[in-house]
């Protein structure tokens, strides 16, 4: 049944605030959450307006499986490929992904439950990390590891990571700081100059 609001207004919402509302329920309440109806009630929008717009519930959730990838994988290969005078700032700029709003931690835990629960997400989860661990070793490579120790260090620095999110660690943004030189260090085999660390508290003010 259509809103009064709808019904003057032949208003029904648009693809972005569907898909901003499956985003924030798939967040909220994982994958079983975001069906159409309780979508629908949560915009104040009749169910029918939801197919102006997507096929099927199928086609809603492949553009939400494309948005992760955009929020996640693409912020963080983009990382790895960063300007950087050195290795330790090369890793600081993977760290600061991780550190910001650029990686999309939520996102990534709530599609980490999904794919424990739908065998094709869970086949493009498997992609998505062999694409960042490719990421993270060619990083490595290229300031001078060797090819399998670089894989190693990939791994060691990628698994932090994720565990950070799917352990749903809560630390304060000053505790991460005070352990970044140490991370650095054991990532690359190089600790950053107070110069380099200077740089990157910097361009995470925002953040405290």
């Amino acid at each position: 049944m259509k809103t009064s609001d709808e019904q003057d207004s032949g208003w029904r919402g648009s693809p972005e605030l569907w898909l901003d509302a499956a985003y924030e329920m798939l967040v909220e309440g994982g994958i079983d959450a975001v069906k159409i109806q309780p979508l629908a009630s949560r915009l104040r929008l009749s169910r029918t307006s939801f197919y102006w717009f997507f096929k099927d519930r199928d086609a809603l959730l492949d553009v939400l499986a494309r948005m992760w990838v955009q929020r996640t994988t693409a912020p963080l290969v983009a990382a790895t490929q960063a300007y950087a005078a050195t290795r330790s700032e090369a890793m600081l700029n993977v760290l600061a992904c991780f550190l910001s709003d650029a990686f999309d931690s939520r996102l990534e835990f709530a599609v980490r439950g999904w794919s424990l629960r739908d065998a094709a997400m869970r086949e493009r989860l498997q992609v998505a990390d062999a694409e960042r661990l490719m990421a993270l070793a060619q990083l490595l490579v290229h300031w001078g590891h060797d090819p399998d120790e670089a894989d190693v260090r990939a791994r060691t620095i990628y698994l932090v990571q994720i565990g950070y999110i799917s352990m749903q660690t809560r630390e304060s943004l000053q505790t991460r700081l005070e352990r970044i030189p140490n991370y650095v260090e054991i990532y690359t085999g190089t600790r950053p100059t107070e110069a380099e660390l200077a740089r990157f508290r910097a361009g995470l003010e925002g953040l405290a």
